[in-house]
């Protein structure tokens, strides 16, 4: 029998902030719209979003030279307040981010499903770039 599961992927990374600072920055268009982006030649211009489940997010990415963009978004599925956000992405992929309180630090966990078109280690690359963005703002902003 013949199943069409999802790959799944996981990147991760520990904060050196707490919680409640990882979440706002996390959710936070203001704050999304400093770290989303792969590398330094991207950007995220603009981002929405209505954090709770039934409500959807979009984040415009943007080569910074104007060469490309795309919409990533989705709609929320599940939503815990410093412990867990889950969605749909618009090709009907699942996310799964968990944030595990450590105190002074948080460790961030993100499971997504992967997509057919590009390999899986790229795409695991690009994810934890993202991430590993997003650590360095939370860690370098007030």
């Amino acid at each position: 029998m013949e199943t069409n599961s999802p790959t799944k992927v996981t990147v991760q990374a520990v904060i050196q902030a707490p919680v409640d600072k990882v979440w706002r920055y996390w959710t936070e268009p203001s704050h999304i719209t400093q770290w989303n982006q792969a590398s330094e030649d991207w950007h995220a211009p603009r981002a929405e979003n209505d954090l709770r489940v039934g409500g959807k997010f979009t984040t415009r990415m943007e080569a910074k030279d104007g060469s490309m963009g795309f919409d990533f978004g989705g709609t929320y599925d599940v939503v815990k307040q410093h412990e867990t956000i889950s969605y749909t992405i618009g090709d009907g992929r699942k996310v799964d981010i968990t944030f595990v309180d450590q105190g002074n630090t948080t460790t961030v966990i993100e499971t997504f499903d992967a997509e057919s078109t590009h390999p899986v280690e790229f795409q695991q690359a690009g994810w934890q770039a993202i991430l590993n963005n997003f650590k360095r703002y939370a860690e370098e902003s007030e």
